[in-house]
């Protein structure tokens, strides 16, 4: 079994001063955790916040990979990069952790398809269409109004330009129109690689059961996101009343700005611990949104998407990557076999890579 998650933001961890060696306090990812989580693989996401367009959307994301590469190359002894299944499944053989690499948010390829092509070649393997704002590409499910409808002219012929080269496209975050817009102008499967069910909480990140079914009929697949927000919508009242996040952010943003700075540091360890504190779901709310995946989609349909390093908080006994053979013995407390369980785990989402690169 190779076990993925197809969506951590640990390259912003990194520009946050994170050394990857070591096991890091307050910290979702390192590689000492994979280790001990049996994690073989992981999709590092080149996150680039939606405030930034364009061009200084393009420099932030180069930042992100420069410090990646530059992570990976002082742990050449526990990792290397892989952009296929054979690449990584030779990477486990040698001990070694594959770092997959994602683009979250297309803000940065502009209105350049020289810039995918260039994404492509630096190891991109698949491109979360935006993120919290409408851009040129796409609506976002955070936007009220929706600026296109769905996707923009310039979204569906990158998304036509991204089958041709073999490049997956992400449809989490994009609003429910996009994601409809995506699977009728994609030749290709494409995937969610961290959403959860909106039937089990109603949160417009959250796919719908109709946008599951479509998925999957598309030969698609969604990773199921860790996130306790998007995991139970009783969660959102409990952060809502605990009024943390009111000042909290702005903690978070001054860390952000200066991570040298210990004090700084120091203040946003602090928050993370009150939100530790909070009455969380259970890390078995994840197996009850796999359950409601599979459901409605089928086990060949359905992943693990976690989002670690991009969530304030995570569900309540699954603390950091370390603790991902929980989430794996509850699944087989609950009746799948380890081939379903190896499908989950990373066959479900290698397939539909590989049926992208070999267009």
């Amino acid at each position: 079994m190779f076990l993925l998650d197809s969506h951590c933001d640990t390259p912003s961890q990194i520009l946050r001063l994170r050394d990857l060696s070591i096991d890091n306090d307050h910290a979702h990812v390192d590689f000492p955790k994979l280790r001990k989580g049996g994690v073989d693989g992981a999709f590092f996401a080149l996150y680039v916040p939606a405030s930034k367009e364009e061009e200084e959307a393009y420099v932030y994301s180069q930042r992100l990979l420069g410090a990646v590469r530059a992570s990976i190359e002082a742990n050449s002894d526990k990792a290397a990069f892989a952009v296929s299944q054979d690449q990584a499944y030779i990477n486990k053989q040698c001990g070694k952790f594959s770092v997959f690499l994602g683009l979250e948010n297309g803000s940065p390829i502009g209105h350049s398809i020289d810039k995918l092509h260039e994404f492509y070649q630096d190891g991109v393997r698949y491109i979360t269409l935006c993120h919290s704002r409408d851009n040129h590409i796409c609506d976002s499910c955070a936007s009220a109004t929706g600026r296109w409808g769905g996707l923009s002219p310039f979204g569906k012929e990158l998304v036509k330009r991204m089958n041709d080269i073999g490049m997956l496209v992400d449809v989490s975050h994009i609003s429910d129109n996009a994601f409809y817009d995506v699977v009728e102008c994609s030749s290709m499967p494409v995937a969610a690689t961290h959403s959860c069910c909106r039937t089990l909480a109603a949160h417009p990140r959250n796919m719908t059961d109709d946008m599951i079914r479509v998925l999957a009929e598309n030969e698609g697949v969604m990773q199921i996101n860790f996130y306790p927000l998007f995991l139970d919508s009783g969660f959102s009242e409990v952060l809502s009343t605990s009024g943390i996040m009111d000042y909290g952010e702005k903690v978070e943003e001054e860390f952000i700005n200066d991570p040298s700075d210990p004090q700084k540091r120091s203040a946003w360890n602090k928050v993370q611990d009150e939100l530790h504190d909070l009455a969380r779901p259970s890390f078995r709310r994840i197996a009850d949104h796999i359950d409601h995946a599979v459901e409605i989609a089928g086990i060949d349909h359905v992943g693990l998407g976690s989002d670690f390093d991009g969530i304030e908080v995570t569900p309540s006994g699954l603390d950091d990557i370390s603790f991902m053979p929980v989430l794996l013995e509850e699944l087989t407390s609950r009746g799948y076999s380890q081939s379903d369980i190896a499908k989950i785990a990373g066959e479900n989402f290698f397939r539909v890579m590989n049926a992208c690169a070999h267009r």
